[in-house]
């Protein structure tokens, strides 16, 4: 199979793609969520409000999901002694909590128990059989049960516990076990020249570059594309989606669980021409540890089945906590329910966001979470709104129109004005680069100008007397602008502040797009003053509690 061919004889339909797609990983129900599951999400959710945001009459499809087969499950469920039924619909409903309390915009949430993906898979796995690209054979190696997945000995090493010699894989640190069983086959090593050839084409592909090299060096090593079994005894994996025409078989659960996202994509419940404008998924994101089941695995399957890849996976980092490996067996696993209680959920989601590097592992640290939210949402960007909506600087509770006679010629206001003018553009370039902190930093920077204009022009002062009832009204009205601009493109990051804050400034639903930020009030001859709206104009309490609470314990 040579790549060339694969990837430029076969026409793509992409004059027919309408659709935006984007998806996060679906979330394994062998564990409740954890910071590392919601930080995936809200890549993909701040990622397609963004979309929207840039495009907003642009149609999108956002998935999200619960992986629900496998021994795990079915260890798990009788763990907890429950029913496999009883043990799923508890998780993945945690999930979907989850995803809804920390405004995770999605607009399909799959689950690889619900019959429309066990018949997608059924018809995707005929699909490839149909190709000749599956075979029946005797699969025997190493197999963790924790990955799920078969283990070549260059992925293992030898490890001492409790006086006993174990061998354990090298990357996920998992026991492994010897397995050899009767398993459907697939032909991945068909795939290597394909694959290789999908990714240096194009380099966005695999993002960010670290990941691209990952990949890339590990498809050449020779080991990952070997062929890999696709099936289990169903005496051995009894919760799984059968394989077509053979009961005695269960399909493996990543191919399963990939699959999902043809699912929400419509494979097989809309017609051709539908599910064309929806595919390929235009943002995949997932987390580094399932890099090698996306990156290598899924792209095959689809080549294989006449599907083009996704167009972009992004792969981010893990989190740490105080500097060490989130486990449960050191406790330290970090619950956003419960983070979300004490910093907010809005807090929580803007850390996250601000704080995440993809390329690199975050750490989450309590004491971190606090100062920076204290800092920037309660007092750079809380304290200015307070400020200019408080009825001693504001009586008439307004938006008041301007005059920039005076105040235009301080360098203090051409510093801000000048933020302002370029900041759309360079949150613009971070964004269409994932790169959310690098916009939460614009948008401080930002605000931080109006802050000190603010300061500069005194207007406690200015209010005082009637003479410089304009000064005080250029200065309230040039920080609102600055507020309007950075609510604006805040949205993607802090969706219910964002909101909030243009609810107060009386801000109409269909004036917050991109191009709206662009355009700036001091260029508008008609601006003549708007109301306020009622709503509160506190948009972020400084969190003293949970400031209290830290510092006991750290005394502790």
């Amino acid at each position: 199979m040579c790549a060339k061919s694969l990837i430029f004889t076969r026409k793509y339909s992409v004059a027919t793609k309408t659709v935006s797609f984007f998806t996060t990983p679906i979330y394994y129900v062998n564990a409740k969520p954890h910071i590392g599951h919601l930080y995936s999400s809200l890549i993909a959710d701040a990622s397609q409000r963004w979309q929207k945001l840039k495009s907003h009459n642009q149609k999108i499809i956002f998935s999200t999901g619960t992986d629900e087969h496998g021994t795990k499950i079915q260890r798990a469920a009788k763990m907890h002694k429950t029913t496999l039924n009883g043990y799923c619909d508890a998780i993945s409903r945690e999930y979907r909590d989850l995803a809804d309390n920390f405004s995770v915009e999605y607009s399909d949430f799959i689950r690889t128990s619900e019959v429309r993906h066990k018949s997608t898979v059924q018809a995707f796995w005929e699909k490839l059989a149909s190709k000749g690209l599956i075979y029946k054979s005797t699969y025997q190696g190493y197999y963790c049960v924790s990955d799920e997945t078969f283990l070549s000995e260059s992925q293992l090493k030898e490890v001492e516990q409790d006086g006993r010699k174990l061998l354990v894989s090298t990357e996920s640190g998992h026991p492994v076990e010897w397995s050899e069983e009767a398993n459907y086959i697939f032909k991945l090593s068909s795939f290597r020249e394909d694959l290789v050839y999908w990714l240096k084409q194009n380099e966005r592909a695999v993002i960010p570059q670290k990941f691209h090299k990952i990949l890339l060096d590990l498809i050449n090593s020779g080991d990952a594309l070997k062929d890999i079994s696709v099936s289990r005894p169903s005496s051995r994996v009894h919760w799984g989606i059968p394989v077509p025409n053979d009961p005695d078989q269960t399909v493996y659960v990543w191919l399963d669980a990939l699959v999902n996202y043809l699912t929400a994509a419509g494979y097989t419940h809309s017609s051709k021409e539908d599910f064309n404008k929806v595919w390929p998924p235009d943002l995949q994101v997932i987390g580094k540890d399932i890099l090698k089941f996306h990156g290598v695995y899924w792209p095959a399957f689809l080549m294989a089945a006449d599907l083009e890849p996704p167009r972009c996976i992004l792969c981010h980092s893990h989190w740490t906590v105080d500097d060490e490996k989130m486990s449960k067996s050191k406790r330290n696993v970090v619950n956003p329910m419960e983070k979300g209680e004490v910093y907010t959920r809005d807090g929580l989601r803007y850390f996250l966001l601000r704080e995440g590097v993809n390329h690199s592992d975050g750490n989450y640290n309590d004491t971190k979470v606090l100062r920076l939210l204290n800092a920037e949402l309660a007092d750079t960007l809380g304290n200015l709104l307070s400020r200019c909506c408080g009825k001693s600087l504001n009586p008439n509770q307004e938006f008041p129109r301007i005059n920039f006679d005076k105040i235009s010629r301080l360098d203090v206001t051409k510093q801000l004005i000048k933020h302002l003018e370029n900041l759309p553009n360079v949150c613009a370039a971070h964004y269409d680069d994932y790169n959310f902190y690098k916009c939460a930093d614009a948008i401080v920077a930002t605000l931080h100008s109006a802050n000190l204009f603010f300061e500069s022009l005194k207007p406690w002062e200015l209010k005082k007397s009637p003479e410089t009832k304009e000064d005080l009204d250029a200065a309230l009205h040039l920080a609102m602008e600055c507020l309007r601009v950075c609510g604006i493109l805040l949205q993607p990051l802090t969706p219910n502040i964002s909101e909030a804050l243009l609810d107060k400034l009386s801000v109409l639903r269909s004036e917050r797009t991109f191009e709206d930020s662009r355009r700036f009030s001091w260029e508008n001859r008609e601006f003549s003053g708007r109301k306020l709206g009622a709503g509160s104009a506190v948009l972020f309490k400084r969190i003293v509690l949970a400031e209290e609470k830290i510092k006991k314990a750290q005394k502790g």
